[in-house]
């Protein structure tokens, strides 16, 4: 889990996400939203494929990118209940927020 709450602490790694869920992309695709270099780049898909937030396929010398959104669910679904969130009320803008319990 750590791996990736790292992957997502860098706005440029959310950045890429964002832009893959739009659809899939190749690297060149996704560089173009950038102004940073080739190696920056991969070394930013790199730490996104370690934290499986990513999958690559590989094509002659071009490499696509996937989303994988169920890792990103679970970190988001480890993360509220680490923070003891209840996703499953609604939450109403004037309610009172909920009281710290000391440990």
């Amino acid at each position: 889990m750590n791996t990736v709450f790292k992957a997502l602490a860098d706005p440029t790694r959310r950045r890429v996400l964002q832009l893959l869920r739009q659809r899939p992309m190749t690297a060149g695709e996704l560089a173009e939203h950038f102004d940073l270099s080739k190696p920056t780049m991969s070394a930013h898909f790199g730490v996104l494929k370690e934290a499986d937030l990513i999958e690559a396929t590989k094509s002659g010398r071009s490499v696509t990118y996937r989303i994988r959104m169920s890792v990103l669910q679970d970190a988001m679904l480890g993360f509220a209940s680490a923070v003891k969130l209840d996703l499953d009320q609604p939450v109403s803008a004037d309610a009172p927020a909920p009281e710290a319990t000391q440990p």
